[in-house]
């Protein structure tokens, strides 16, 4: 089965948004990275009431990444940003 992947963008930083659209699945592991032309930190996780900060998520510099070994559905992860309009790219690596 061929690799699911895409690009998630914060347009306002400080308002949180689901990594992938609900019922986008993995079954495996997943792999999340902060694009290299971002300027601020990205921000991942869930504070368990759908929602992310600076104060809660797990935080990405440019080019850094986190590997989730199984997530489920792909939107119960939340990211933020601290600039405008970063992104993330995220690939799902497991078999779905």
């Amino acid at each position: 089965m061929a690799a699911i992947s895409g690009v998630t963008n914060v347009a306002t930083a400080g308002t949180e948004v689901v990594l992938a659209a609900a019922g986008t699945r993995a079954n495996g592991p997943v792999a999340i990275r902060a694009l290299t032309a971002n300027t601020g930190f990205m921000y991942i996780g869930n504070a368990g009431d759908g929602t992310v900060a600076s104060t809660t998520g797990y935080q990405l510099d440019a080019g850094d990444q986190i590997i989730f070994s199984y997530v489920g559905d792909l939107s119960s992860i939340m990211v933020d940003s601290s600039v405008n309009n970063e992104k993330v790219c995220w690939l799902i690596l497991g078999v779905m």
